[in-house]
């Protein structure tokens, strides 16, 4: 079953939650995007801008 948040997120690389967390991180706290890259990173989830 899709759910609309599937469907706002069909065809980017990476999954919903990835995607959520690196905005939220990005939105709350005055990071720059390689900020929020090393600091997934950290966590073992590899992104690249």
């Amino acid at each position: 079953m899709t759910t609309a948040r599937d469907s706002i997120y069909a065809g980017y690389r990476y999954p919903p939650e990835v995607i959520c967390y690196a905005v939220w991180l990005y939105f709350r706290y005055p990071l720059s995007l390689r900020m929020v890259e090393e600091l997934l990173a950290a966590r073992g989830i590899e992104v690249s801008y």
